[in-house]
């Protein structure tokens, strides 16, 4: 069996960087993380291998990304805390995609890798806020999804069960295998590093493949085959003036009650 775990790198600070010019967001790579869903999305799909294993199933890991050359060091980190493999979508025609057009590139990537059983994806990317990934790749695949999972309970070579988040709460949903399921932030702790691991990670060969490598369709590919762009983006302006009121306490109610009249 398989299953493939979608990771993305994103900066580690709060402050996201715009190019000014495609109104994307700058990735240098230079303090680059783990997006957090997507260390959680890693460490469930290491424990649904273990549950599997313990059911006699031979059961393989990959992480699977998008994004900058230096996300190789990303994709090591995650064979050090446990998986299998890893597989790189580098290439500047990838550059600047949106949702849409990220799926169609992971989706050349899953099928590089083979049919998976299972994808695991973060509910969301902490600097895009999309939360499109998983469902539209489960569209791209045409099999079942499940958002936002709150608990693994059960999994078998031929179903899972979960629990996941509703607006009404929660439910408990079962679908058959191949499916994917996107899985929110504190469903579990990503393991750290095994000492075996970070051996492993030194000699692995992480896969990096180019848009002619996986065979992509230019006018689907980054910008190009982006529908959604970014039109304009700005910081708002702060204004940093205040108004002290002196008085007792009816005098301060009055002014204030003045001033907001006056900002209407």
């Amino acid at each position: 069996m398989r299953i493939i775990a979608c990771v993305k790198a994103v900066p580690s600070s709060t402050e996201v960087k715009m190019d000014p010019k495609t109104n994307t967001i700058v990735r240098d790579g230079k303090q680059a993380v783990i997006n957090p869903f997507d260390a959680t999305a890693l460490e469930c799909a290491l424990q649904a291998r273990e549950a599997l294993a313990n059911q006699g199933a031979d059961v393989t890991v990959t992480a699977l990304s998008m994004g900058i050359p230096a996300t190789v060091d990303l994709l090591r980190d995650c064979v050090a805390r446990g998986a299998d493999s890893g597989v790189l979508l580098s290439d500047r025609a990838f550059a600047g995609a949106d949702t849409l057009a990220t799926c169609y590139a992971l989706t050349l990537g899953i099928e590089h890798i083979g049919n998976p059983d299972l994808i695991v994806c973060g509910k969301m990317a902490v600097d895009g806020d999309t939360a499109q990934i998983g469902p539209e790749l489960a569209g791209a695949f045409d099999i079942p999804c499940i958002t936002d999972v709150s608990e693994i309970r059960e999994i078998a070579s031929d179903h899972i069960v979960v629990t996941h988040v509703t607006d009404e709460g929660h439910d408990v949903v079962e679908v058959p295998l191949p499916a994917v399921i996107t899985v929110g932030k504190d469903v579990a702790q990503l393991r750290m590093p095994s000492i075996a691991g970070v051996l492993a990670a030194e000699d692995a060969s992480i896969e990096v493949l180019s848009a002619t490598d996986a065979a992509a369709d230019p006018a689907r590919c980054g910008l190009a085959g982006s529908p959604t762009q970014v039109v304009r983006s700005f910081v708002p302006e702060r204004a940093h003036d205040c108004t002290y009121i002196d008085g007792d306490i009816d005098t301060q109610v009055h002014a204030l009650a003045n001033l907001l009249k006056e900002m209407n």
